[in-house]
């Protein structure tokens, strides 16, 4: 399921794209570029922020060295 709603989800950005560009500038040319490149620049952009968010989420969940000693505070 998760496949087809990658692909679903793929379809519809590369539509948006196109159509938002096509509407700014009239060029199919133009459109049609945008909604390949962006596409895939932005997975580029989403992967490295997947990689910042999961430091920042270990760093949130990682104990301090008072939740060792201090009651009630143990991880």
């Amino acid at each position: 399921m998760a496949r087809y709603k990658t692909l679903s989800f793929a379809f519809v950005h590369m539509t948006v794209a196109f159509s938002v560009v096509y509407l700014m500038t009239g060029s199919w040319a133009l459109g049609g570029a945008v909604a390949l490149i962006e596409p895939a620049v932005n997975t580029v952009a989403y992967f490295f922020h997947e990689k910042v968010w999961e430091r920042v989420t270990a760093r949130r969940q990682a104990p301090t060295p008072m939740d060792s000693w201090m009651p009630g505070r143990a991880a």
